[in-house]
C-alpha cells in the first residue's frame, strides 16, 4: 500500500483557478521578486476578465452571472511559460491513474470537481468547474488529500467520494476526471510584457462577448448578455425583473445577484478586485503608469459592484438604482486597459 504527500505552501484564495495556481507557482518556486506572485496577480496575467449575465427558464435562482472566461486556467499557464495539458475520462480507474501518476512522480495536481459533492463545502448549487489540488492520497485510509482556495487546512476526502465529485452530472456539465498535469519552466517571462498581452486578451474578451459558457452551452436561456456592452443589456434587464419575475423570483435572484458578486469565488466585485489588485502589483513591479491606470480604474468597477451587491439586501428598486453607474465604469475600465494593452 501507498502513501504519498506532496509539500505546497497554500494560501486561502478569493477564486479557486487562480488561488490553485498561486499554489502551484509558490511550490514550483517561481515568482516575480522575493516570492511567488499573489493570487491577484495570477489572476491578471491570465486575461481572463469577462462578463456573462444569464436570466434563465429555471426558478432557483432564475440568473446566473460571472465575470472569467472559461478557459482562465490553461490561458495563465500558456502566458507563463507553464506547459499543461487537459485529460479527461470516462473510466474511473483511468481517472484516478491521471492523478495518482503525478503524485507518485512527486508533482501536485489541478483537478475540477463538482463543489456539491466536496463534503468540507458548505454550498447549495453544483458546479463543476471548479478548481483545486491534490497533494496526496493514502490507499489504506482510502483517502486523497486536497487544498481548495476556500480552506486554509488541508483536507482529507474519501477517494469513492472525490471520485464521484469528479464525475457528476452537476451543472453545468461532467467533469470527466479533468485533470491538469503541468510541467513549469525555469524562469518566468518578463513581467510587462505578459502583463501587457493580459490586458491585450482582456480587451478581446469584453470585447467580443467571450464568457464562461459558450452560445448554446446551456438550455432555458431568456436573456444573455455578454461583454462590456452587455453590463448596460444586465442593468436593463435588471431593471425589468419586476414584469418578467414573480415576487419568489425576484427574491431568489437578488440573493443569487448577491453571492454571484461577492461569495462564488470571485474575489469580491465580480473578479474586478482581483482585476485591479493584480494590475497594481504588476504597476509597481514594472513601473508601467498604463497598468496602475487600468488598476485604479477596475478597481473602481469593483466598488461599483460591491455596492450593487450590498444593495441587493435592501430589495430590487435600491438594486437597479446602485447598479445604474456600472456601464459607464465598465467602459472607462476597458478603455483604460486598452491602453495598458499597448492599443
Amino acid at each position: 500500500m501507498t502513501r504519498v504527500l506532496v509539500d505546497v505552501p497554500h494560501m486561502i484564495a478569493g477564486h479557486c483557478g487562480s488561488g490553485s495556481l498561486r499554489d502551484l507557482l509558490a511550490w514550483s518556486g517561481l515568482g516575480y521578486g522575493d516570492g511567488p506572485p499573489s493570487e491577484a496577480l495570477v489572476f491578471a496575467l491570465s486575461g481572463g476578465l469577462a462578463f456573462q449575465y444569464l436570466r434563465l427558464e429555471r426558478d432557483t435562482p432564475p440568473i446566473y452571472l460571472v465575470g472569467r472566461t472559461g478557459d482562465l486556467e490553461l490561458a495563465a499557464c500558456r502566458r507563463l511559460g507553464i506547459d499543461v495539458e487537459v485529460r479527461r475520462s470516462d473510466d474511473a480507474e483511468e481517472g484516478w491513474r491521471l492523478v495518482a501518476d503525478e503524485l507518485d512522480a512527486g508533482r501536485p495536481v489541478m483537478i475540477n470537481a463538482d463543489i456539491l459533492a466536496l463534503p468540507y463545502l458548505r454550498v447549495t448549487l453544483s458546479n463543476t468547474r471548479h478548481s483545486l489540488l491534490v497533494t496526496g492520497y493514502d490507499d489504506d485510509a482510502g483517502v486523497a488529500y486536497l487544498l481548495d482556495n476556500d480552506r486554509a487546512e488541508l483536507q482529507e476526502v474519501p477517494l469513492d467520494v472525490l471520485d464521484r465529485a469528479r464525475s457528476t452530472d452537476g451543472f453545468p456539465d461532467p467533469p470527466r476526471y479533468a485533470t491538469y498535469p503541468m510541467r513549469f519552466p525555469d524562469e518566468l517571462p518578463h513581467l510587462r510584457e505578459v502583463a501587457r498581452a493580459a490586458c491585450a486578451d482582456a480587451v478581446t474578451h469584453l470585447e467580443s462577448g467571450t464568457g464562461l459558457f459558450p452560445d448554446g452551452t446551456l438550455a432555458g436561456v431568456l436573456t444573455e448578455a455578454t461583454g462590456t456592452t452587455g453590463v448596460r443589456t444586465f442593468v436593463d434587464d435588471l431593471a425589468a425583473w419586476d414584469d418578467v419575475l414573480s415576487e419568489e423570483e425576484q427574491r431568489a435572484g437578488l440573493r443569487a445577484l448577491r453571492v454571484f458578486i461577492e461569495k462564488a469565488g470571485t474575489g469580491t466585485g465580480m473578479f474586478r478586485r482581483l482585476q485591479a489588485d493584480g494590475l497594481r502589483e504588476a504597476g509597481e513591479r514594472t513601473g508601467d503608469e498604463s497598468l496602475l491606470a487600468a488598476a485604479g480604474a477596475w478597481r473602481l468597477a469593483a466598488d461599483a459592484w460591491s455596492a450593487l451587491a450590498a444593495a441587493t439586501a435592501d430589495g430590487l428598486a435600491d438594486a437597479v438604482a446602485a447598479a445604474d453607474e456600472l456601464p459607464a465604469l465598465e467602459a472607462r475600465a476597458l478603455e483604460a486597459t486598452r491602453v495598458a494593452g499597448g492599443a
